[in-house]
């Protein structure tokens, strides 16, 4: 196995080290900011951060630099910082231990990017459950704010910087970001119409930024050790930096693994995760969580950059790697996203919120041998009813898993509708092709 320098998961890879703000300075904690405040202009962050390549890691990819660029820049009001950390994303599990195990990591990343494009105040907005995440990061803000890392004036620079947690309430909706937005502040969260965009017009109405935990995390580094050291790692010029992906299912070595972007899913599973539990053949794989597309064993060598995964039909996303062994049942597992889905839809569009109830009950009734010959029709006609017709990206990623299992495994739906057919002319069965309800299973 080839060897790969740690980054992010560097410090807590010490053994001992807990993540208090002591270790933290000496590993080299607040370096990058005591480098910058004073001494480098905000704009020249943003370059610093533009020239390094880092695009977002929350799921869509956008350069992160030219994120902040987009904050008008004559404006002379209040502007925002936001830590998307509702890592609610099933299959994804690589924020929470940023957040757990090394915390000042992130507080210095939000320091530097509030400086960067002018926001005195920061949100870090954390799932509901991780009530042990937001307890630290509770503590290792009351650490910084002691030491002068946070607050007013931060290091004698004049510069204010204030952080403060915002506990979530458990809706997976609440990743997207103008949904996040809404629920920072008070309101329900449901994803605004766009445009306008956070930019312009986010919390508050005023203009805002929002950036995932990882990414927040990369920025002391990359000013710390410079744009082309980061430029250099990865998948050059447009998957630049490391990624942790969070590998789960039939692996035996289930965890993070922080690499390279541009290694080979086959390298991720097989050498980094142990390869597949009971020795079976890989049959599927989900390769950024559950709203990316499904993917077959013919897709092994693809490299876990965004180009390499968008080219082969899927998306990088959230870095959540699923990986599934021969013999499962890939209607089940299209079924099991698909119940997820139908849970955390906010109702607020109509083909979201009827079409995943009548996608659940499909699939369902399927499974439990009452298929028609018309279902597959059916299902094929409500994703694309669904696909890009919400007023964010969740109907997208709810027909993902239905999408890419009809498209590589269409056989396994035939194979249990023709059964339950069978079935029904045999007289062993009712054959009425019934609804479930939609609550029950």
């Amino acid at each position: 196995m080839r060897q790969y320098e740690l980054i992010l998961t560097k410090n807590m890879m010490q053994p001992g080290y807990t993540g208090l703000r002591e270790e933290y300075e000496r590993a080299g904690g607040y370096q990058a900011l005591r480098k910058v405040l004073g001494k480098i202009p905000p704009a020249g962050v943003t370059e610093l951060v533009m020239k390094s390549g880092l695009r977002g890691r929350g799921g869509a990819g956008f350069p992160t630099g030219v994120k902040w660029g987009f904050l008008p820049k004559d404006y002379r009001g209040p502007k925002y910082l936001c830590c998307n950390a509702d890592e609610s994303e099933p299959g994804t599990f690589k924020d929470r231990q940023l957040m757990e195990r090394d915390p000042h990591q992130l507080l210095e990343g939000m320091v530097l990017a509030a400086y960067a494009i002018g926001a005195e105040t920061s949100y870090i907005y954390i799932r509901g459950e991780f009530v042990l995440g937001a307890r630290i990061l509770e503590k290792a803000i009351g650490e910084a704010r002691a030491a002068g890392y946070i607050g007013t004036n931060v290091l004698g620079s004049g510069i204010t910087a204030d952080v403060w947690v915002h506990r979530g309430a458990g809706a997976y909706i609440c990743g997207e970001e103008t949904a996040l937005l809404e629920s920072l502040e008070g309101k329900r969260g449901l994803p605004r119409v766009k445009p306008p965009f956070p930019a312009t017009h986010g919390l508050y109405g005023k203009p805002t930024v929002v950036n995932n935990v990882e990414t927040l995390a990369n920025l002391p580094h990359i000013v710390d050790r410079g744009p082309e050291w980061f430029a250099s790692i990865g998948s050059p010029p447009k998957s630049t930096g490391t990624r942790v992906f969070c590998v789960s299912g039939h692996v035996k070595r289930p965890g993070n693994y922080e690499v390279p972007m541009g290694i080979t899913v086959r390298e991720l599973v097989y050498e980094h995760a142990g390869g597949m539990r009971s020795d079976k053949p890989l049959k599927a794989f989900i390769p950024g969580g559950a709203s990316a597309p499904f993917l077959t064993p013919e897709h092994l060598d693809v490299k876990l950059d965004f180009e390499s995964v968008a080219q082969a039909g899927s998306m990088l996303g959230s870095g959540g790697v699923t990986v599934m062994e021969e013999g499962t049942s890939m209607v089940w597992a299209a079924l099991r996203l698909m119940e997820f889905f139908y849970h955390e839809s906010c109702g607020k569009c109509s083909p979201c919120r009827e079409g995943s109830s009548w996608l659940t009950q499909t699939l369902r009734r399927i499974l439990d041998g009452r298929g028609r010959t018309t279902d597959l029709d059916t299902l094929t006609e409500l994703c694309k009813n669904i696909a890009g017709r919400t007023v964010c990206a969740f109907g997208d990623a709810e027909v993902a898993p239905i999408e890419s299992t009809l498209k590589y495994w269409r056989h396994e739906y035939e194979a249990l509708i023709k059964a339950a057919a069978h079935h029904a002319v045999d007289g062993h069965g009712s054959g009425s092709g019934l609804l479930m309800p939609a609550g029950r299973h």
